[in-house]
């Protein structure tokens, strides 16, 4: 009686790496189950399907996420204000968990015993695919092709892959005009290896395939008024075109599309791999720029200054966790209570104009505004005793002129001793 073939959930995008993967895992008698999860990324879905058939998946599975991928992942980042390194808007990171969580659930679903990536073991990617895994599921078993001393002894790289790409069969788009990686889902695209591995190396704006170069935008403003609801954009008005976007998935491609046009996003950065690798990469990130400003500004308006500022400390935090694969981690389910918490009274509009890769606020209302124009009014009495200012201001000083009495008394005594010693 035949054996029984185990069988294998595959995160498949359709490139080579994946694809012959895909092969080899066949190869080795598993029973591949291609996954695709469609996060935005602009591919010919059915022509993936098809390949994969094609090279030996037993079956294909499609997975549209972009909704969860905007209200369960992009939104709450927003709202966090999270940017790894003070730049870097985390599209790559913030799509992993995402995808790495349906893989998991298709598996159960599936009575599959294994997962599988392309991933290689220099990036990030698999340690937040991996992490995911098995925070959702502790008795998975992970086939890392990348980490195999058996494939990794097969394929050195790219050539090996592809002189195996054409003994098996396996379709392969080979281009000379994109010679570096690309990741691609609504939150971004980026570009990175090949020719950006030398970081000195200027691309040009031949590289942008989502924004237009700032250059190149339309010397005319865009404007448009963005709502929030508990942190979270609920309208888009876009008076000159009599449009009003609502919806969480076409609020956020609308501004995409706004952001593309204007040239907004665009990001050249080194930036710092979990593992411990430095890593060039070119991003385009349009709507989320967009966003992250406006809700920023939001903040400005109707987020107490001490919460404001406890935040802003657990921000950067919130950002690594997502960065290095940690999204499902119990240190991260409690930066999100508290950073939910933080949002509750962020309600309001702010007025926004695009214009050459800029995003410039024009105004904003709320009505959970702290802004009392008679307190802080220069030409309005009333509100506030300026003459409170005087036992404020002496009460705050009374610890820095008891430090400045300590370093002048040290100073004489220095300057003393020195003296007698001569």
């Amino acid at each position: 009686m035949e054996k029984k073939k185990e069988k294998v959930i595959l995160a498949y995008s359709g490139g080579l790496d994946t694809s012959v993967i895909l092969k080899w895992l066949t190869d080795k008698g598993y029973d591949v189950i291609a996954y695709i999860a469609d996060v935005g990324q602009d591919d010919h879905f059915g022509e993936v399907r098809q390949k994969a058939l094609q090279i030996g998946a037993s079956d294909v599975y499609i997975e549209d996420l972009k909704e969860e991928f905007v209200t369960d992942f992009i939104f709450p980042a927003i709202q966090a204000s999270a940017i790894y390194e003070n730049r870097y808007l985390l599209g790559t990171a913030l799509a992993r968990p995402l995808i790495a969580k349906r893989q998991i659930e298709l598996a159960g679903e599936l009575d599959a015993a294994y997962v599988s990536h392309g991933a290689t073991g220099k990036g990030n990617d698999q340690v937040r695919f991996e992490l995911t895994y098995y925070a959702l599921n502790p008795s998975i078993k992970v086939l890392a092709p990348w980490k195999d001393p058996a494939f990794l002894s097969q394929f050195k790289g790219r050539t090996d892959m592809l002189h195996y790409a054409k003994e098996k069969n396996i379709p392969v788009k080979a281009s000379l005009k994109k010679p570096y990686s690309e990741d691609d889902n609504l939150l971004h695209i980026s570009h990175e290896a090949g020719i950006l591995e030398d970081p000195a190396y200027s691309p040009g704006k031949e590289i942008l395939s989502r924004i237009k170069s700032p250059i190149d935008a339309p010397d005319k403003v865009t404007k448009i008024s963005i709502s929030f609801k508990d942190g979270i954009p609920v309208r888009v008005e876009h008076p000159e075109k009599n449009t009003t976007i609502t919806g969480a998935l076409p609020i956020f491609q609308y501004l995409n599309e706004l952001g593309c046009e204007n040239g907004i996003g665009l990001l050249d950065m080194v930036e710092n791999r979990f593992v411990g690798i430095k890593s060039r990469g070119v991003y385009e990130t349009p709507g989320a720029s967009v966003l992250f400003i406006a809700h920023m500004d939001i903040e400005g308006i109707a987020m107490d200054r001490e919460v404001l500022r406890l935040r802003n400390m657990l921000s950067p935090k919130f950002a690594e966790l997502v960065y290095n694969g940690f999204w499902y981690s119990p240190e991260m389910d409690f930066l999100r209570a508290a950073l939910n918490k933080s949002q509750e009274l962020i309600d309001g509009t702010v007025y926004v104009s695009l214009y050459k890769g800029n995003v410039m606020i024009d105004g904003r209302e709320s009505p959970s505004s702290l802004y009392d124009k008679e307190l802080s009014s220069m030409d309005i009495e009333g509100g506030f005793d300026q003459q409170d200012s005087e036992g404020f201001i002496k009460i705050n000083a009374i610890r820095l002129m008891a430090h400045h009495a300590i370093i002048s008394k040290k100073n004489s005594t220095s300057g003393h001793e020195a003296i007698i010693k001569e």
